[in-house]
């Protein structure tokens, strides 16, 4: 059974959260695929970006993230909107 995000999230006790996201087995996200050659590396910028943008919208803060070839990782802080 699902469990809405507000009863499973305490921002007073845990305001930090690690976010990671993964693809698909021989696909890039960045660098360069070694079998092909293609670089995949405009990528990076296009999700520096997007985190800029995501912060800007909603009421969160980046405290960190890491973007490597195949995955990134974030961690969060969730500022109060009361």
């Amino acid at each position: 059974m699902t469990i809405a995000r507000e009863q499973q999230i305490c921002i007073e006790e845990t305001p930090y959260y690690h976010v990671v996201s993964r693809c698909v087995r021989r696909a890039f996200l960045c660098g360069e695929d070694m079998l092909t050659g293609k670089s995949f590396e405009h990528r990076r910028k296009w999700l520096i970006d997007r985190i800029k943008q995501v912060t800007s919208v909603f009421a969160i803060d980046v405290c960190s993230y890491a973007i490597m070839s195949n995955h990134f990782h974030i961690v969060l802080k969730v500022n109060s909107i009361n």
